[in-house]
């Protein structure tokens, strides 16, 4: 049945943001046309239709699984885990970040399927939280979605741009990578994925639809040359018994968590079907199925290539001194025994990375039009705004490409500082969902279960204890991201992203009470259902 039939009736009440085309409606209630479950849906919450709803079930998984790429990822930051923990403490790493994660996607599947709304945490936190401090308190999370989101953008791009200059390093031992080149790299991919994120928008959800086929295809065009042309000589013991403390650190539990960030950030990304919301079809249904098929998926073909990968490694020392930059490139030259191979094999995640940055940008341009509606940042009437020619939200899109573009000058300077962006993301990533869940812990413990408007999905009795692991769990992954890789860190080694992430906070919190305090109240009533 559709909600027209149940006698809804759409009143557009004005606003202040202008859109291009897409404003605010007239001041007196007018009756809307038939309307969808999806309008109806944003209607409870005040907000109105303003994207087509491209996006299904299946382009939707190809976005998040791109997004995830946990195979892919987990060997492209390969050597962190294996620094801090060695084969032993990357099973032990993964299974742990996979686990965790699939605690938070519980979460955040009973969320999104209750609040179907783009800004994800921020949205939720603003409508579950006591109302007495709701407002600062999803300011604050909106901006820690937005560290999280622009910091996964940054590092996902240079990750593209540095690979391609690995591929190269492979292919010429001679050549001597430049941290500029990598940041001119960084360049035309964002220019690339501009283009398609703009030009090529309309076609997005079924290039997704691509990339979905591609990851999985590819994961077995790795897999099994990588298996059966292995020439390492790791046994059982070798994989699952031994451990290396790298960092030095004073135990190897010390050791164990420091690496597991790297596996962590071979997560992240999976609430990017939050920040699509709106251009999702049955967004309440589909976001929840579509975070738990990826994190299934994506952990089961994660776990497999790392197990294959561990018993195929030869000379772990060389590997990790590659001057790639990569040790998974010497590992894969090693295994199939010629460069050709490695490089063939090296070509595969660098393709599926480049993948991954056409779903970087619009999901983080996304979140931060959704927070700009609200007006919950700097110049909010303009990143608000949605082009009526184009139904995109060309400002927040451009907003989004410029400040990563700012962000790829710091590799110039300092690739370490740059490298905290990994760091970064789990963190900022961790802690918005953790306010998230916490504030529907304490709506689930304080409020009457009929009084509750759940969703489709929702956890039911077992909805506090998985809510707790999965806090508890964020808690580890954020405490333990802002560690740097080695016990007596130099100004070369040290981990910055704490310090970035207290940066931007700072700002946050400045720009609430020079302006935001006076503007932002959560969500906006755009819509009424009366």
């Amino acid at each position: 049945m559709s909600k027209n039939e149940e006698g809804f009736v759409l009143k557009q009440l004005p606003t202040s943001i202008k859109d291009g085309g897409s404003g605010s409606g007239p001041d007196e209630g007018v009756e809307a046309k038939p309307m969808t479950r999806d309008e109806v849906v944003l209607a409870r919450y005040g907000k109105r239709q303003q994207f087509k709803r491209n996006f299904r079930i299946i382009s939707i998984v190809g976005l998040t699984s791109t997004l995830m790429i946990t195979w892919e990822g987990i060997l492209i930051v390969f050597s962190g885990g294996f620094k801090n923990g060695g084969p032993t403490g990357l099973v032990g790493g993964f299974l742990l970040s996979w686990f965790g994660n699939i605690a938070q996607v519980l979460v955040m599947a009973e969320l999104g399927s209750m609040i179907p709304l783009s800004g994800g945490a921020y949205n939720w936190v603003a409508i579950l939280a006591p109302r007495s401090i709701h407002k600062f308190l999803s300011y604050i999370t909106g901006w820690i979605t937005f560290i999280a989101w622009q910091a996964c953008t940054a590092s996902g791009v240079l990750l593209c741009g540095t690979m391609v200059q690995g591929l190269v390093v492979l292919n010429k031992p001679d050549f001597e990578a430049k941290a500029w080149q990598a940041t001119l790299m960084f360049y035309a991919v964002i220019a690339m994925v501009l283009f398609i994120n703009t030009y090529l928008a309309r076609l997005l959800p079924s290039i997704e639809v691509v990339f979905l086929v591609i990851h999985c295809l590819g994961f077995f065009g790795v897999l099994i040359p990588l298996v059966y042309l292995g020439q390492g000589n790791n046994d059982t013991a070798g994989v699952f018994q031994t451990f290396f403390n790298g960092g030095l650190w004073s135990t190897n539990g010390l050791s164990f968590f420091v690496g597991s960030v790297s596996t962590m950030f071979a997560f992240v990304g999976v609430d990017g079907a939050t920040h699509m919301a709106e251009e999702i079809q049955h967004a309440d249904t589909v976001i929840p199925a579509s975070m738990i098929i990826t994190v299934l998926m994506n952990g089961g073909l994660g776990f497999a290539m790392l197990i294959a990968t561990l018993y195929v490694i030869g000379d772990a020392d060389a590997a990790l001194s590659t001057p790639t930059g990569y040790p998974i490139m010497a590992i894969f030259t090693q295994a199939v025994g010629s460069k050709s191979g490695g490089l063939a094999l090296s070509a595969v995640i660098t393709v599926v990375m480049f993948f991954a940055a056409i779903g970087f940008l619009p999901t983080a341009s996304r979140m931060l039009w959704a927070f700009a509606r609200e007006k919950g940042f700097p110049f909010s009437s303009y990143v608000a705004r949605v082009d009526s020619r184009w139904g995109l939200p060309l400002w927040a899109i451009g907003v989004t490409a410029f400040i990563n573009l700012l962000l790829a000058l710091i590799n110039i300077g300092s690739t370490v500082a740059f490298n905290a962006f990994t760091g970064l993301s789990v963190a900022a990533f961790y802690t918005s969902f953790s306010i998230a869940a916490l504030c529907m812990l304490h709506k689930r413990l304080t409020t009457p279960h009929s009084d509750i408007r759940w969703g489709p999905f929702k956890l039911g009795r077992f909805g506090v204890p998985v809510t707790i692991i999965a806090v508890l769990y964020s808690a580890i992954g954020t405490f333990f991201s802002f560690w740097p890789p080695d016990a007596n860190p130099t100004v070369e080694t040290m981990n910055w992203s704490c310090v970035i992430f207290v940066g931007v906070l700072f700002f946050a919190v400045v720009h609430w009470f020079a302006f935001a305090r006076h503007t932002y109240k959560g969500p906006i009533m755009e819509v009424r259902l009366d």
